[in-house]
């Protein structure tokens, strides 16, 4: 695809990108698409489908308790849990509020590993990466913002997010739809928004604004982005999705060129 050639002219040292369909065929790819980069919290996406292989497998149940008081799995997953955005002290009630938080996801890597007996790097290991063919892409800390990765793995993950062969595509469904709807929160690096609609694991964008993806992603468009420079975004009214991992930190470069890009790449498709 044309439009990836974008990437060459973001201010950064390296980036690479990707674009796969919902059929899981490759529609292009630019840049070194093996390069391992940290993923920030575009692990949490990853850590997300962990969480939901561990439902079907009923290891756990998504309104079982875990976290702090009151709070439940799905809480933990949606944000809701009432946990700080980075250490484990409680500033709301469950599902009062949409507080992004990576003490929540720490909180759910917990809750899995006590449940399965294992760590819950290996259980990412065993129940995602491995049956995806993944095989560079690890998790060394927390299952918020430790991951590391490259685009052709992203890719694989991409290809299950549209067609999901390791889940019931209903579990996959729920999890990239609305849950708590009606929360307002922060988008971090982009502000309050009301409402601040995530799925569980997965940001929906929605109509919010101003916003990562493009002006022309549609409102189911679901994903993540990381702090690292790293995005993935899956666009269902698109049939796509896309990958773009980066070596700069997030900042107004990546405000100003990810949109463009986004946008870029949609109208492509639609041309294709």
């Amino acid at each position: 695809m044309e439009s990836l050639a974008m990437t060459e002219n973001w201010p950064v040292d390296t980036a690479a990108a990707a674009v796969v369909r919902g059929d899981g065929t490759l529609a292009g790819a630019h840049g070194p698409t093996a390069h391992r980069f940290p993923l920030a919290s575009v692990t949490k996406p990853l850590a997300a489908y962990a969480a939901l292989v561990a439902y079907e497998e009923g290891a756990i149940e998504f309104d079982e308790p875990a976290g702090p008081d009151g709070a439940t799995v799905r809480h933990l997953l949606a944000h809701t849990s009432g946990l700080a955005f980075d250490e484990p002290r409680v500033m709301a009630a469950p599902g009062e509020r949409r507080i992004y938080s990576n003490a929540g996801f720490e909180a759910l890597g917990d809750h899995i590993a006590k449940a399965t007996d294992i760590s819950f790097a290996d259980y990412l290991h065993q129940a995602v990466l491995e049956p995806l063919g993944m095989t560079a892409t690890t998790l060394d800390g927390s299952p918020a913002k430790d991951g590391v990765s490259t685009v052709e793995d992203l890719v694989r993950f991409a290809a299950e997010l549209q067609s999901p062969r390791l889940l019931d595509p209903r579990t996959v469904a729920e999890a990239t739809s609305v849950a708590y709807p009606g929360l307002k929160g922060v988008l971090p690096g982009y502000g309050l928004q009301n409402p601040n609609d995530w799925g569980l694991g997965f940001e929906i964008r929605s109509a919010k604004s101003p916003h990562w993806t493009g002006s022309s992603s549609s409102p189911r468009t679901f994903g993540h982005f990381g702090q690292t420079g790293t995005f993935l975004w899956v666009d269902p009214e698109a049939g796509a999705a896309c990958v773009a991992l980066t070596d700069r930190a997030f900042g107004p470069w990546a405000v100003d060129v990810w949109p463009a890009l986004t946008d870029a790449v949609l109208t492509e498709l639609r041309r294709s």
